[in-house]
């Protein structure tokens, strides 16, 4: 594919350099992060029922778990879409469906929930990707034309693949599913991926996906995190290195929380230091792990990259920004505990991030504005996109 190297990979290739991790509350990063809630903002409700499109039978579609949501702002107000897991299945990780639920929320904390999931495995062109497993892990952006769009994993038991997924809506309760971001032939048809957060730029205190280059851009991958671009926001393509193959932006790190491996957040934001993304980070189990944090633990940490170039890191939070303090975040399906940020939005003054808890629940978190944020594309006039293929 014409459009897999750009030299935007190979001017960052030049510039390739160590980049050491920085200690302490550094000027970029959005935080400090405190608790907003010492009790899960969303938990499961098993009198919940809704007729499955693919069996014709009614479930209780968020009897076990409520975890791991997408946020968005409209009509100034904090909406969730939350993953919601139904009691079929083997009582095990991966062992349900899951469907992905709606709740609204005037203060941020305090939600009413949609009595129905809004996106669900359905008799569609998608069933084979989707069930029997499901629609997992949302992030959520705006588009500048006003559309949402919703990236997710497609998780099929019986054929063993997990692909990220990307649907558009106007309203989020009405859904069109447009497949593999990757596409379905080609070099990338058949890669096992997920989490996926595309960079986006305040504007009305709303995120809005951002340009860079003439392009939109999306960090992505669990194990090692990745970039991709589009210039339509469905339609996305690797960003590879010289090896052809998608290039590592985050690896992870012997002795930090994410010492086992990172995996993408909530989408990134461009502020006036550069990209800050979020990122899970999962300890080791092993002598590489962090001691100070438990043997396979999901944190929370944060990364910033240059605002000109979205693949060149430049700085990395050295200790977690948020993990498992509290009870229900520390136990739960995931029995080491997880802090698992997929939702962020910018909220009367502060940023609410919003994580799933130990697989079971919905917390939340909160850290005052800071600084500036960087509304304009002309931020990214560095360098003409005429240079980029």
């Amino acid at each position: 594919m014409r459009h897999n190297i750009y030299l935007l990979s190979l001017l960052s290739t030049l510039l390739s350099v160590s980049v050491p991790a920085l200690k302490g509350q550094q000027s970029w990063v959005i935080g400090p992060w405190a608790s907003a809630s010492q009790t899960p903002v969303i938990g499961p409700r098993p009198e919940s029922t809704f007729t499955d499109p693919v069996s014709g039978k009614s479930v209780h579609w968020e009897a076990l778990h409520t975890f791991n949501p997408a946020a968005i702002v409209r009509d100034g107000q904090i909406v969730l879409l939350y993953r919601a897991e139904d009691d079929s299945g083997t009582m095990a990780i991966g062992g349900h469906t899951s469907r992905l639920g709606m709740a609204v929320s005037a203060d941020g904390i305090h939600f009413q929930r949609y009595p129905e999931p809004v996106f669900y495995p359905a008799r569609d062109l998608q069933v084979g990707r989707e069930s029997p497993g499901g629609v997992e892990d949302p992030r959520l952006v705006e588009s500048p034309d006003g559309r949402y769009i919703l990236t997710y994993t497609q998780w099929s038991r019986t054929a063993h693949t997990y692909t990220i997924g990307i649907a558009t809506s106007t309203d989020l309760r009405h859904w069109t599913k447009f497949g593999p971001i990757f596409g379905v032939s080609g070099k990338y048809a058949h890669l096992n991926d997920k989490s996926a957060g595309i960079i986006t730029r305040v504007q009305g205190g709303r995120l809005l996906a951002a340009r860079i280059h003439g392009r939109y851009w999306m960090y992505w991958g669990e194990g090692e995190i990745h970039l991709a671009s589009s210039r339509d926001l469905v339609h996305w393509h690797p960003l590879e290195s010289n090896d052809g193959h998608p290039k590592i932006l985050l690896r992870r790190r012997p002795g930090k929380g994410d010492s086992g491996f990172p995996e993408t957040g909530p989408p990134a934001v461009l502020t006036s230091h550069g990209i800050v993304l979020l990122y899970n980070g999962i300890n080791a189990r092993d002598a590489t792990r962090d001691p100070a944090i438990g043997e396979g633990t999901y944190s929370v940490q944060e990364a910033l990259f240059s605002s000109k170039h979205p693949d060149r890191l430049m700085a990395r939070t050295d200790t977690p920004v948020l993990q498992p303090t509290l009870a229900w975040e520390e136990h739960g399906q995931y029995t080491e505990g997880t802090t698992f940020a997929e939702g962020l939005v910018l909220f009367h003054g502060y940023w609410y991030l919003y994580f799933g808890a130990a697989d079971s629940f919905v917390g939340a978190a909160r850290a005052p504005e800071r600084g500036k944020h960087l509304s304009s594309e002309k931020v990214v006039a560095g360098v003409p996109p005429s240079t980029l293929r």
